[in-house]
């Protein structure tokens, strides 16, 4: 019995064998196959069309494959031009920010053309979130240094006050900005005769970006929009610097009157500064430090 069964086995095995063969020569033009198939081809027709159609699956399959892999290898290029491009964008982009920033550098030379203007990037930002202290990569190699009680303005490239330096070393400088509490000035309104007053920092109004406005004068009404300046007494800042602009005014004291004031300098974008320092001391400086690379003209 178990070799009767082997035998059927092996028969079947062999006529599959034998029906594939003929389904595949006789597919074939010309050959002689084709023509005595011929009479059994109503049989054999449709097991030939399916299996013509499996392969064709399967070819399909692996093309659609081979076309997705070609694809995405397309796409990650594409992705990679354009990042490139959006790259090259932006580097464009900086480069006319700084070409703009120089063009104004140069205006501030001419209107401040008793100092010199020496130019800086700005490194860090220390301390906390409201810039407490500003670090630039200028020091007393590039010409700049401060010793004792002196110090210069610092600006930016719109020639509105910024700070002062606070203090330096051979190849950088800390500036102590508008907003900080340790930071004040003499300021006047920018009017023939304009009123002298006092603009500091104050810990409650630097998370707002404003600085106090005070010490004004008895018969002086500030107003909502009035513009301040550097007035330049003391000598540490040059008259007619562009501070800011009052935005309310506290008359509820007539003993202490004050206002608050908003600068025009947006600490938080500047990504350049320039201290100015007037000509007899930087001549003075240079005789014992190198002298600072000039601004090149654009």
């Amino acid at each position: 019995m178990r070799k009767l069964f082997s035998n059927r086995i092996f028969l079947l095995i062999l006529t599959t064998l034998l029906i594939l063969a003929v389904i595949i020569f006789s597919s074939l033009p010309g050959n002689p196959i084709h023509s005595i198939t011929t009479p059994v081809s109503v049989f054999l027709d449709p097991v030939q069309k399916a299996v013509q159609g499996a392969g064709n699956s399967v070819s399909d399959f692996f093309s659609a494959i081979t076309d997705g892999m070609s694809l995405r290898k397309e796409n990650d290029s594409l992705k990679e031009q354009v990042a490139k491009l959006q790259y090259q964008v932006q580097q464009d982009e900086e480069a006319g920010k700084r070409w703009q920033e120089l063009k104004d550098a140069f205006h501030i030379k001419d209107t401040f053309e008793n100092y010199e203007i020496y130019g800086a990037s700005i490194l860090t930002r220390e301390a906390d979130e409201w810039f407490s202290v500003i670090r630039i990569d200028t020091g007393s190699n590039n010409g700049v240094s401060i010793s004792g009680t002196n110090s210069y303005a610092v600006v930016d490239s719109q020639m509105n006050l910024v700070g002062r330096v606070l203090s330096t070393d051979t190849s950088s400088a800390k500036v102590l900005p508008i907003l900080h509490e340790g930071f004040s000035v003499s300021a006047k309104v920018d009017a023939v005769n304009g009123a002298v007053v006092h603009v500091h920092g104050e810990f409650e109004l630097k998370t707002e970006g404003l600085c106090k406005v005070d010490l004004i004068p008895e018969n002086v009404e500030l107003k909502v929009g009035d513009v301040l300046v550097t007035s330049g007494v003391g000598g540490l800042f040059p008259a007619g610097i562009p501070i800011g602009v009052i935005v309310s005014v506290d008359n509820t004291s007539e003993l202490l009157r004050s206002a608050t004031l908003k600068p025009y300098t947006d600490i938080s974008s500047l990504r350049d500064l320039f201290v100015l320092i007037p000509k007899d001391v930087s001549d003075t400086a240079a005789s014992v430090t190198p002298a600072p690379t000039p601004i090149p003209a654009p």
